[in-house]
């Protein structure tokens, strides 16, 4: 199949449809070896203390092993750091055609929804392998954004004993650059920036970090919860380009390829569209623009911003430290609708919305649904979500951990096509 055609690119036509649902299922290879090969304490803390999580069941030796878990575990959201490619070796040339160029070349690239399951708890040691490819994509049409293309792509990690670990689903909405640039400047609050802080306003800040509480070591019956019961409120920021340093330190470079100096040299070499020359001509990271404001206002943003991963690890700690250390974070999803500038404060709140009790081969599993979201001292909503928790039960006894639906990675891949093409 050809490329899209220089007359179509940068525009959404039938053609690059077509294309992109030709790689439905398609594994494509992870461009990066993974931050951490392997669970260890230092990337444990390293990850944790970058999104400002120290909860003593990810840092404390002494007290996870006094935990249901037997030792220290790694936060949900760790994942993002882990992964060696599962995909085919040597990938096959069918697979090298179809993924050959970009059906949506020149097109806006938005992040819009990250979902994500959990099976397992990571113990140190574990090592991951993560496979990762389209599972669909949707034509959508409105009037206020016109058409565009919203491509899910999954990520399915399995340990080294080949048991699923979890699931992380990607919606990534493409448009034309003309629409994007009508669509944002009809929404001024996304170019908002912050104003310098009052002393009030940081008062109220510390305050709240003053006032942080987690759950701990005390269980979260399911008997306890009450459809409406508010989780204790957290805040993260004023967002500074010294959290983002910190935030990768932890995370790692997960879109351009680690490395500095001949190392960054050398990926050059291959993929020079990476490292667009900065103010004094010298090449650098695309991702410089989440903490370089030259480089985001070269984009058309006023500001550097967050990334979508750190907000999901933020709504991750507000969950954890809400349920318990003998509790079980099944499953998250998140929407990113306005961008997190330089400056902005985000703050995490969130409400049950239902409990449930369900019959599994396991046993009875005790389901509490909440409501989240991240919202910014303008009192936006930038990050609305869901998340069910499994809570330990006076009646039916410890969290039962969820059975994916298939039995490995190829399966699970097959289980997620089949779900979304019905």
């Amino acid at each position: 199949m050809t490329d899209t055609s220089a007359a179509d690119y940068g525009r959404l036509t039938d053609e690059s449809f077509e294309r992109s649902r030709s790689r439905i299922g398609v594994p494509v290879r992870l461009p990066n070896m993974p931050h951490n090969l392997e669970v260890s304490r230092d990337g444990i803390r390293h990850f944790a203390y970058g999104y400002g999580d120290d909860n003593p069941l990810y840092c404390d030796e002494e007290h996870a092993s006094a935990s249901r878990w037997g030792g220290v575990v790694a936060p949900p959201a760790f994942l993002y750091t882990m992964g060696e490619d599962a995909s085919p070796r040597p990938t096959p040339p069918e697979h090298k055609a179809v993924l050959r160029g970009d059906p949506f070349a020149g097109l806006g690239s938005y992040q819009a929804v990250m979902a994500f399951e959990w099976w397992r708890p990571l113990h140190l040691g574990d090592r991951l392998r993560c496979l990762r490819a389209q599972v669909g994509v949707q034509d959508k049409r409105s009037d206020f954004g016109g058409r565009s293309a919203h491509v899910t792509h999954d990520f399915i990690y399995a340990d080294q004993d080949d048991r699923l670990h979890a699931i992380r689903r990607g919606t990534w909405v493409n448009t034309e650059r003309s629409a994007s640039k009508e669509r944002s400047g009809d929404r001024d609050d996304r170019h908002q920036l912050a104003e310098p802080y009052t002393p009030e306003q940081l008062a109220e800040i510390d305050a709240a970090y003053a006032a942080e509480s987690r759950r701990g070591a005390e269980p979260r019956w399911f008997e306890d919860v009450e459809v409406g019961d508010e989780l204790d409120r957290k805040v993260k920021g004023p967002l500074t380009t010294t959290d983002v340093v910190v935030w990768h330190l932890g995370w790692g470079m997960q879109l351009t390829p680690p490395g500095s100096f001949r190392l960054a040299w050398k990926v050059r070499q291959k993929a020079p569209g990476l490292y667009p020359p900065n103010s004094l001509n010298v090449p650098d990271t695309v991702q410089r623009l989440h903490w370089e404001p030259e480089r985001a206002r070269e984009l058309g943003l006023p500001m550097s911003y967050d990334y979508g991963g750190l907000r999901e690890a933020w709504l991750c700690h507000l969950v954890t430290d809400w349920m318990g250390d003998d509790a079980w974070l099944w499953r998250l999803e998140c929407q990113h609708r306005r961008f997190n500038f330089m400056g902005d404060a985000s703050w995490l709140t969130g409400e049950v919305t239902d409990k449930r009790r369900v019959d599994t081969d396991q046993g009875v599993r005790s389901e509490v649904h909440l409501d989240i979201r991240v919202t910014n001292q303008r009192g936006v909503v930038t990050s609305p979500g869901t998340a069910v928790v499994l809570l330990p039960s006076r009646e039916h006894g410890p969290v039962v951990l969820p059975t994916p639906p298939a039995d490995s990675i190829d399966a699970m891949l097959e289980h997620e096509i089949d779900r979304l093409r019905d």
